[in-house]
């Protein structure tokens, strides 16, 4: 029995050590690991495997298509699953009321200097004592001109019933709530219900011209013409034009659903001090260059901005105007009745 016992231990060092050799495989980076989760389409391999590289520390990366997704896994699973979550503006905040964020000290990171201070402090975030900002940019139109007629300036018109059939939309209820309320002349984060009763049955006529909802590449339907018009992500119709040049851009008249992206650690994080150093590097203008130049959104990296030039700077899908960003509007943190009917309108529109 003894022999037994020695042997298994003298197996067990061997096989620890086999482990650490070159070559061999192992769960975890020479310094560690960290557990991401992002939007899809959002986060470039190249500049996670640069970060494995330069750090030594593993990524395991998994992803989602909405916030309301990201928040609900952060929910179901354990605290430390994930040690960088990805949320939007609204949700950063509402996150934050949860205490469901752990707090950072972006003083200490270096690459903080890149970030145009106009993305800081913001509102979701006084101080940024929990976020990061990455990306933004706007839910735009995208018309093919070769196959649809209609003229369209404005979110109001992608109810004509001349588009039935035609539409492809982000699967995402704050987005198409949000549209159809603008689209009335209201707010995109609306809580009295007798407004939100009529936001709903004009919601409901938008049903008969979705063709397909798509968050994660709405962009695919527009190429290969499974839809001729799209209310998606801006980055995703800059990707569609550079495929198809007969695909437009159109920012609606009744200003644009405004959106920014930010790095958090959620509450518990295994990997604490690794996040750290990754939202560092993100925040570089290496990583933010190879983000960019995978997925063109809206950048709130300077250094970035002057490294990509003319191309990325002077292309309106990619780089929304200034005054694009002013006449829109950004979603709020909605109380949990008001997101009861809001889900409520979004399982009758997709029912």
């Amino acid at each position: 029995m003894k022999k037994r016992g020695v042997l298994s231990l003298v197996m067990s060092f061997c096989v620890a050590a086999m482990a650490l050799l070159p070559g061999c495989s192992s769960d975890k980076g020479e310094n560690g690991e960290l557990n991401v989760f992002v939007w899809t389409e959002y986060v470039s391999d190249e500049a996670i495997s640069a970060f494995e590289q330069q750090t030594g520390i593993k990524v395991n990366l998994s992803t989602f298509s909405s916030n309301e997704e990201m928040l609900a896994k952060l929910k179901s699973e354990a605290e430390g699953t994930y040690d960088i979550i990805l949320p939007s503006d609204y949700m950063v905040e509402s996150l934050i009321a949860q205490d469901m964020l752990e707090p950072i000290d972006i003083s200490t990171m270096d690459n903080i200097s890149n970030i145009n201070p106009i993305y800081l402090n913001p509102s979701y975030d006084p101080g940024n004592q929990y976020s990061v900002p990455y990306q933004g940019g706007v839910a735009a139109i995208a018309v093919n001109t070769a196959v649809c007629d209609a003229q369209i300036t404005s979110y109001a018109d992608l109810f004509n019933p001349e588009l039935a059939g035609q539409l492809v939309v982000l699967d995402d209820f704050r987005a198409v709530i949000g549209i159809t309320a603008k689209s009335l002349g209201y707010s995109m984060s609306e809580t009295d219900p007798e407004v939100l009763a009529e936001i709903e049955a004009q919601l409901l006529e938008l049903e008969d011209n979705i063709a397909l909802y798509d968050s994660d590449s709405p962009k695919t339907a527009l190429i290969s013409g499974d839809a001729s018009v799209g209310m998606v992500w801006s980055a995703e119709i800059a990707l569609a034009m550079e495929e198809n040049p007969d695909i437009e851009i159109i920012f609606p008249e009744e200003g644009c659903y405004l959106f920014l992206d930010n790095w958090c650690i959620p509450k518990g994080a295994s990997n604490y001090d690794n996040a750290c150093t990754f939202m560092n590097f993100m925040m570089s203008e290496e990583a933010a260059v190879m983000n960019l130049e995978a997925f063109p959104y809206l950048t709130t990296n300077m250094a970035a901005l002057d490294a990509m030039g003319a191309e990325y700077v002077e292309n309106e899908a990619k780089n929304p105007p200034a005054e694009v960003i002013a006449a829109g509007e950004f979603c709020r943190s909605l109380d949990a009745e008001t997101l009861t009917i809001y889900d409520e309108m979004w399982t009758e529109l997709k029912g």
